[in-house]
């Protein structure tokens, strides 16, 4: 009987000394890193939006993640930090991910066959979380690195700058998309997976939290495109004092120079 569950299962025997703890052990890797990078986004997401408050709002968010209201000056280093230790999760994550992902055409073609067949919608949300993961990939990359980088541009004008006169709101526009999409298919697939908010009736709840995905996706995309609008704006009407820090009219001194 239990050779017969395991040939079952697709494990032959031969395969049985083989059997290891470490598939598991790297999906659940997956699912909390998975699971921080879904939640920080959306945290990042309120953060960066402060600007739809007002420049004195935002600046206060930036100098908070600084220590200025600690230590009485900027610290931007601390920021690199944090960017950091979000680049090691977003290569830990991406490394676990890509395991799953098709490895050759003929796997590919074997995916989208059966994804066809079944026309199952959770199959195509995998599908477009694959998708996007794979873009992320590249644009998290670019964006985690001028962070880490230069943790002391991030400000009302210098995020603005970025922004419009850097160029950079295209690569932003397309990141917004991928990366809600991302996220918000990421966690609904981990409340399925790991049964959080499961109810008596399974099938009624998956019904809820897909609904409830679909409105936080929408919502951070509005949410996503104000404030990339207000960047754009604020770098348009500031292009021609491109490298200029702001800092509201209540702070004396200026905590760039109290730094140095």
């Amino acid at each position: 009987m239990e050779s017969s569950q395991n040939v079952i299962a697709g494990v032959g025997l031969a395969d049985r000394p083989r059997k290891s703890r470490w598939p598991a052990r790297m999906d659940l890797a997956q699912s909390l890193t998975g699971l921080v990078l879904g939640l920080f986004m959306w945290g990042h997401m309120f953060f960066v939006s402060s600007i739809l408050l007002g420049k004195d709002a935002m600046w206060s968010i930036t100098k908070l993640f600084e220590g200025y209201f600690f230590f009485d000056k900027a610290y931007p280093g601390m920021v690199s930090v944090i960017v950091g230790g979000i680049f090691l999760f977003v290569i830990v994550h991406a490394f676990l991910a890509m395991r799953k992902f098709p490895a050759n055409y003929t796997q590919y073609r074997t995916f989208i066959g059966h994804r066809r067949l079944m026309a199952h919608e959770d199959t195509t949300l995998w599908w477009v979380q694959a998708i996007t993961g794979f873009l992320l990939f590249f644009i998290a990359a670019a964006h985690l690195y001028q962070m880490l980088m230069h943790p002391g541009d991030i400000g009302p004008y210098e995020s603005a700058d970025r922004v419009w006169s850097g160029r950079w709101w295209p690569l932003y526009l397309v990141a917004l998309f991928a990366v809600e999409l991302h996220g918000g298919i990421g966690l609904y697939r981990l409340c399925v997976k790991w049964g959080w908010f499961e109810g008596k009736d399974a099938n009624a709840s998956r019904k809820r939290l897909k609904v409830l995905k679909w409105a936080l996706t929408v919502f951070f995309v509005v949410l996503g495109l104000a404030t990339l609008a207000a960047y754009m704006k604020i770098g348009y009407e500031h292009r021609d004092r491109v490298g200029e820090r702001y800092t509201p009219a209540w702070v004396v001194p200026n905590p760039m120079e109290k730094a140095k």
